[in-house]
């Protein structure tokens, strides 16, 4: 990270806990003049829209061995439309598959995170969809989703009905089975899919938390800069019962690693059967894995602790941003938790 960036950030935290926001603001507003923001979290006015439900639109690319990446565009006009890139895998058209909705962090964008995460691979080898939603500068001047104002942190309305709109029009115009939909994201993308899991839990099976924070942790900028600097203040009485996974590495200077703890606690029930299992990565990186059990042995929750790991997508590749190639496979591992969580029948 930019030093120049990193400095200015802690003034503006340190400026915020001193009650002068006037200040933290002009400070955050340097650092965005002059310096690389993190994919966790830039600050900036939103647009609230409501939900909206059109057509949208894709480019169609021919069917291929390895599969298409199509551009598309969803949810209606001016801010509340938002472009996306969908991997479409080759076995497309054969029976229904599963989906995986990648939410990228600030400043990054869908072509960006997928060569990052190399999530596109995992879908060809294993075959599944993997739709990356873009936010639009617009509505934040870094790509940030706004999971930190409470006017997208609900149903029916702002950036999670916009996103659950574009999934449902995708999984319209493509074979995907609706029991094996799944939202995964890095910092920034990583809270939208925290809140994602909680506010349309009938849409997605299972949630990927990458070094993101929990549902609600933050209203505004003063308690955004707080969670992401010590963690947020408890937001829900019971567990959601969605099943989570989470990333996180413990040199995560942007955003705390308290915050997995927390999004695992949102998720799994209080009294879960906790099983931990340390490991080392092939690329050097030592972890400890804490799996959530229910009374019945159910897995409910995966936490990766990535020891020494920055804010980085684990084991991602160099040809995206913010990556560390040296941690355990984070693609890979959400891959196998989804799959192994469809959503129950129904009755």
């Amino acid at each position: 990270m930019n030093p120049d960036y990193q400095r200015l950030m802690q003034e503006a935290t340190r400026l915020t806990q001193a009650g002068n926001l006037q200040g933290a603001t002009a400070a955050i507003q340097a650092a965005l003049g002059g310096a690389q923001p993190s994919a966790a979290y830039v600050p900036a006015d939103f647009i609230d829209v409501a939900a909206r439900e059109v057509p949208g639109t894709e480019t169609k690319t021919p069917a291929s061995p390895q599969g298409s990446f199509i551009a598309g565009s969803s949810s209606g006009a001016g801010p509340g439309r938002r472009d996306y890139k969908l991997f479409v895998p080759p076995n497309a058209a054969s029976h229904a598959l599963p989906l995986v909705v990648m939410l990228h962090g600030c400043t990054q964008a869908p072509d960006d995170f997928a060569a990052g995460t190399a999530m596109n691979d995992a879908a060809l080898a294993q075959g599944f969809f993997v739709l990356y939603p873009a936010q639009s500068q617009q509505a934040n001047p870094q790509r940030c989703w706004n999971w930190f104002k409470h006017s997208h942190q609900e149903r029916g309305r702002g950036e999670p009905a916009l996103l659950a709109a574009m999934t449902r029009e995708v999984m319209a115009a493509h074979a995907i089975d609706p029991r094996r939909v799944y939202v995964a994201g890095l910092s920034a993308g990583g809270a939208m899919a925290a809140i994602l899991g909680e506010t349309y839990p009938d849409l997605f099976a299972a949630v990927g938390v990458h070094s993101g924070l929990a549902a609600g942790a933050a209203k505004d900028l003063p308690s955004a800069l707080g969670a992401m600097k010590s963690g947020g203040a408890p937001v829900r009485r019971s567990a959601s019962g969605v099943p989570t996974i989470v990333f996180h590495g413990d040199a995560d200077a942007t955003v705390n690693a308290a915050n997995g703890e927390q999004v695992i606690a949102a998720s799994a029930a209080a009294g879960a059967r906790v099983e931990r299992q340390q490991g080392k990565a092939a690329g050097g990186r030592a972890y400890t894995r804490s799996v959530h059990h229910s009374h019945d042995g159910t897995v409910l929750a995966e936490h990766w602790l990535v020891h020494g790991a920055p804010h980085a997508w684990s084991g991602g590749s160099p040809r995206g941003s913010y990556t560390d190639a040296r941690g355990p496979d984070a693609s890979a591992e959400m891959v196998r938790f989804f799959l192994a969580h469809p959503r129950p029948p129904a009755h």
